[in-house]
């Protein structure tokens, strides 16, 4: 059973209408980043709980989740509502295996990401241990419009910091944007466009591919990667060029 430990909220941040994120302050153990923890509020009697990953590097004292609003959700336009001072459960343990530690060795590292997937990769860069084994990073997010790239300063602060080892690209499928591809990642992977805009392949010989996100991007894009790259799941037992994650 997890055991639960009360939170303090102690800011909630606005990005859209549907986006925002919470930080909070809580007692809870180390984690490692890249993993996930879970939030809940006791609601008509009942403990609604959903998971929700790190977006902080392990060791800050200030815990963030980068969350969407879904208007008939249970939990998530509650904890939208919450002020600062007032508090919401969290696990003491963090969860997950969407961690460095389960990555191979490789020339390119790809972190793809769609919505609030992005999270886990903040974590894992903000944090930069054990990133130097990889000649090249490219961390990719994928939203609908401009205005749901909520972490992109804190993308290109990290993108100073790294140098030439970390490239970030940005994605919206629903208009057109300097700077940014338009459409959806599967597609943008399949006709050269991704590699062409960062300057880099993606193959079976140099590359792993780390997916966060939409279940259908995730199920396409590993599909489409191991029909025209020859790319297959990463497993500890059979050693892959893909490890995934399904955000809800």
């Amino acid at each position: 059973m997890a055991e639960w430990v009360n939170a303090r909220i102690e800011k909630v941040t606005d990005w859209t209408d549907s986006l925002f994120s919470i930080t909070m302050t809580a007692p809870v153990d180390p984690f490692i980043a890249g993993q996930f923890a879970k939030l809940a509020l006791e609601i008509d009697g009942e403990r609604v709980q959903r998971a929700y990953s790190y977006v902080n590097a392990p060791g800050d004292e200030k815990l963030e989740f980068y969350l969407v609003t879904v208007p008939e959700g249970k939990l998530s336009p509650r904890l939208h509502a919450l002020q600062p001072g007032q508090q919401v459960m969290i696990t003491k343990q963090a969860a997950g295996f969407f961690v460095l530690d389960e990555i191979p060795d490789c020339k390119t590292l790809w972190m793809l990401a769609t919505g609030t997937a992005i999270g886990p990769y903040l974590s894992i860069l903000q944090e930069g241990k054990g990133l130097e084994r990889f000649d090249n990073i490219v961390l990719l997010h994928a939203a609908r419009y401009a205005q749901d790239l909520s972490y992109l300063p804190l993308m290109q602060q990290l993108q100073q910091r790294y140098g030439a080892q970390l490239r970030i690209q940005t994605v919206v499928s629903r208009e057109e944007i300097a700077g940014s591809l338009t459409g959806r990642v599967p597609a943008l992977i399949e006709s050269g466009e991704l590699e062409a805009a960062v300057g880099l392949k993606m193959d079976a010989a140099d590359s792993h591919i780390m997916l966060c996100g939409n279940p259908q991007m995730v199920r396409d894009t590993q599909q489409m990667l191991k029909e025209t790259r020859a790319m297959r799941k990463h497993l500890k037992r059979k050693p892959g060029h893909i490890t995934s994650e399904h955000y809800w």
